[in-house]
């Protein structure tokens, strides 16, 4: 009787704690298949991937848009086909606003090819285009249930007007980026994001956001989560305990929601350019060790005051499978397109 009771307690408490958005980056789902790929589930059956990771525990999934890129791919018409699969099988979708024709991360933040770079005409634009990406998605009959701002804005964003040697431009071209999003016809509104890298570091958490928020234009109201990028194979000083300590400090110290969006675990890395972090590296580099990983990072957000979510970055990339790290393959699906066992580590976190 005691051993049921106390059963019926931990399962009590592993729903209490279960994360709100489970979910993975599927950006580039649209470019495998053209390539060729099939995806399968695990017990190797064709599926579209977004039915396998429905059926996984998957139940919003990220999508990253670029303004004008070369060919097509990853542009608002790619992003709402991409979105309209996904509300077909009941995920939720959580766009990812680059702000550039291509890649913006800390080392790459160019503004779109005729956006105008001066700071009284940006703002406008930037609130055009986020109303526009908003009323489009919503007369296609998608409600992203999240937007973040930017992606990656450590350094700055639309360079070279909102570098970091100018908070008050970052801060105004913010405000305008939600503005745009809150005054637009999406029903639901969308939660609204800032994104940085290495949440792991308090200390780049807190600057950016000390030095952003002390100009005074960016309101505390124009955006409801932070979000983080967290890696475990870029600084051994990525520890799982050093993004319990930020993730903490961040919540108490703003008080939003706190989401690790990007992460990832190899199944093949033998040769690292860095030392992985120190409580870490007895996990193995499989599938297995996938779901440790994940499971270790949703007990972090899970025990933060307000962590809600945790994203995988590109699982089904199988074509570019070492995701930019020096891993080999930080994938979840096979080269053959088959998913691995870690596919269904979204069903207990």
């Amino acid at each position: 009787m005691i051993l049921s009771s106390l059963s019926a307690i931990l399962a009590g408490l592993s729903v209490a704690n279960a994360l709100e958005y489970k979910g993975v980056d599927w950006s580039s789902v649209i470019v495998e298949e053209k390539a060729g790929v099939s995806y399968k589930n695990a017990n190797g059956n064709a599926q579209p991937l977004e039915s396998i990771l429905a059926d996984n525990g998957v139940n919003t999934v990220r999508q990253r848009v670029w303004v004008t890129p070369q060919g097509g791919n990853y542009n608002l018409d790619y992003n709402i086909k991409l979105g309209q699969r996904a509300k077909a099988v009941g995920m939720g979708v959580y766009l990812d606003l680059h702000f550039s024709d291509t890649w913006a991360d800390p080392a790459h933040q160019t503004i779109p090819s005729g956006w105008p770079s001066d700071i009284d005409a940006l703002p406008r634009k930037l609130y055009n285009y986020t109303l526009e990406v908003s009323n489009k998605f919503q007369d296609a009959g998608v409600q992203p249930t999240i937007i973040s701002i930017g992606n990656e804005i450590t350094p700055g964003f639309l360079w070279p007007t909102g570098r970091t040697n100018n908070w008050a431009n970052i801060a105004r071209l913010l405000h305008s980026a939600s503005a745009g999003i809150k005054a637009s016809r999406l029903q639901p509104q969308p939660k609204i994001m800032i994104h940085l890298d290495n949440g792991w570091s308090w200390a780049t958490q807190n600057n950016w956001y000390t030095n952003v928020l002390k100009q005074g234009t960016l309101l505390s109201s124009d955006y409801d989560m932070m979000g983080v990028s967290f890696y475990p194979f870029y600084s051994a000083s990525a520890t799982l305990s050093s993004l319990k300590s930020s993730l903490t400090n961040m919540a108490n110290a703003w008080g939003k929601e706190i989401l690790v969006v990007e992460t990832d675990w190899p199944i093949s890395c033998p040769s690292p350019k860095q030392q992985f972090p120190s409580d870490a590296r007895n996990i193995p580099y499989t599938a297995a060790g996938q779901s440790t990983w994940m499971q270790k990072v949703a007990e972090v957000v899970s025990s933060v005051k307000g962590g809600t979510g945790l994203f995988y970055w590109e699982p089904a990339w199988i074509h570019n499978a070492n995701l930019g790290s020096s891993c080999a393959d930080n994938c979840m699906f096979s080269q053959s397109g088959q998913a691995l066992s870690s596919i269904s580590v979204f069903r207990n976190i």
